[in-house]
């Protein structure tokens, strides 16, 4: 098995990962968090035979307070349409075909996919802890750690999965990256956008995200829908 250290910070905690030597695939992996020696911090996916672990901090204005607006907007919009279940980052996202099981920022399964191609499955110990299957979209907020793994390997993975669509999101520099990536047979495409607005299948409506800067001096994030 080979690990793969994500690091910023926190280069010191990686220490105190120890990946156990059955873990050897999916299955194993996936059973594995299930275990009590599994970490209660950071992240840690399973990506096509590699266990990939991020120890750093996420950044509260340029990650957390980026999917907590995000996931806000849309998780009210899923809400009151009755559209099916929106989910913010700590489910685990399971994928066969994929060989995926990773801990996306947020996922969407509508109604439709919770009844052929998504399963919500219960944990050993009690309550519901992982999707499996094909979820409509998946949100990633790049963090510095993160960049190869969001822009590269899920942006793969993700299709092999069948996601329709991956939001892709990088607030670190001063031009906000608000991307909207739509399932094609040959891979993900960038949704053209216009006026910044960009369409979105999934929820048959447009988007916006806007950053500005609020009365103390600090960043805000403003999802707009129409």
């Amino acid at each position: 098995m080979v690990v793969l250290s994500l690091l910023g910070l926190d280069d010191q905690l990686v220490d105190h990962v120890e990946i156990p030597p059955w873990v050897i695939d999916l299955g194993a992996f996936r059973r594995w968090m299930g275990k009590d020696d599994f970490p209660d911090e950071g992240r840690i996916d399973y990506i096509k035979g590699e266990v990939w672990v991020d120890m750093s901090k996420e950044q509260v204005f340029t990650h957390v307070l980026v999917k907590t607006r995000i996931t806000a907007g849309l998780s009210e919009l899923v809400e009151a349409n009755e559209w099916g279940i929106f989910l913010g980052d700590g489910i685990l996202l399971s994928n066969v075909d994929a060989d995926i099981a990773v801990n996306s920022d947020a996922l969407f399964a509508s109604n439709d996919a919770l009844a052929d191609r998504v399963r919500i499955l219960e944990g050993k110990k009690g309550g519901y802890v992982e999707l499996e299957g094909s979820p409509d979209m998946v949100l990633e907020v790049v963090s510095t750690s993160s960049v190869r793994k969001d822009t590269e390997r899920l942006r793969r993975d993700y299709w092999e999965a069948g996601i329709t669509e991956y939001w892709l999101v990088d607030a670190r520099k001063e031009s906000l990256i608000f991307d909207i990536l739509r399932h094609t047979p040959k891979g993900y495409r960038t949704t053209p956008k216009k006026d910044g607005w960009v369409k979105s299948v999934v929820f048959g409506k447009s988007f916006r995200l806007i950053q500005r800067i609020d009365v103390q001096g600090r960043p805000k994030y403003i999802l707009e829908v129409r």
